[in-house]
């Protein structure tokens, strides 16, 4: 998933036109959400979790003792991840809920901006000890990882807003349509797959398109060159909400589950469930999610690698 250079909050309240406060306003299902940019530079914090901290391994060695080291997003995604106004905090409701796991773990947080690409290794070689990057459980990946679930992920496809296309919700409605995709994501393997079918009934192929950036896909949807972005729903619910330059036409085929990663069988997964579901059950997870316009993708229960996409 690729996006622009962080865009800070500062920036974000130009676009909107002189006032720190974005009326966030998406196609689905009449959902309407006020998001204060200013205000949510300021921390959600929560007090430590007794449950929690026990069930960390006595022989677990932290990256960096007595802190929480986690892998975000170096790449602009609001409201995931965004910059405040001083150009180098990260704030959004990743680094929110990586805030609620670290204080009820009675660990200070250290967030650490990645790419895409550098998580899986990252956390592989210890570099880490977990990722909040919007990663969907999936089968594949429960082979090299553990899961701790936080939110619903819900994708979406997204139109120019004087486009033709009324709805994408099935194979055949891609069919013959260039949808930008990012590379190596589940997103790339529905459309991929809905392609597979297409081709099998002998319906036109639809042509994935990979872009660098944000810019360059906001142009490529707006000058017409591609039909359709295909991604995250909360990302593309904020931009078309920002903007008014896109609308959402349908939703992918599958609803999966966002969670917290970290290394296979090391036994962090746990107690960072324990320490979300503290923070549902005491309120503070809900104020993250509902101020950053996601709280239709709410969760009432972490729970630890649950069946995900390729499970079925």
């Amino acid at each position: 998933m690729k996006h622009i250079p962080f865009i800070t909050v500062t920036g974000l309240a130009t676009l909107l036109g002189a006032t720190l406060v974005a009326n966030v306003q998406a196609q689905d299902a009449g959902f309407v959400s006020r998001i204060d940019l200013k205000a949510n530079q300021i921390p959600i914090r929560t007090g430590k979790n007794a449950e929690a901290i026990t069930q960390i391994p006595a022989n677990f060695k932290f990256v960096t003792p007595g802190k929480l080291t986690i892998a975000v997003s170096s790449l602009s995604s609001p409201p995931l991840s965004l910059l405040a106004d001083d150009n180098k905090t990260v704030v959004g409701s990743d680094a929110d809920i990586a805030r609620l796991v670290a204080d009820s773990l009675g660990l200070e947080l250290k967030l650490v901006p990645a790419s895409w690409e550098d998580w899986p290794l990252g956390i592989t070689a210890g570099k880490y000890d977990a990722a909040i990057f919007n990663i969907a459980v999936t089968k594949l990946r429960k082979e090299k990882f553990d899961f701790a679930t936080y939110r619903i992920d819900t994708l979406g496809f997204y139109v120019k807003s004087t486009s033709k296309i009324t709805s994408i919700n099935k194979p055949e409605d891609v069919a013959g349509l260039k949808v930008i995709v990012g590379s190596g994501t589940n997103q790339e393997n529905i459309l991929l797959g809905w392609d597979r079918q297409n081709r099998a009934n002998g319906l036109t192929p639809v042509q994935p398109v990979y872009v660098t950036d944000d810019a360059a896909a906001n142009l490529s949807i707006q000058s017409g060159r591609v039909d359709a972005f295909f991604g995250p729903h909360s990302i593309g619910a904020y931009k078309a909400a920002l903007t008014g330059k896109t609308r959402m036409v349908g939703k992918g085929p599958t609803v999966a589950y966002v969670a917290v990663t970290t290394q296979k069988g090391n036994g962090l997964a746990q107690p960072i469930s324990t320490a979300i579901n503290g923070s549902i059950h005491n309120g503070s997870y809900a104020q993250v999610l509902d101020r950053w316009g996601e709280d239709d993708e709410k969760i009432t229960q972490s729970v630890v690698s649950p069946p995900g996409i390729g499970d079925e």
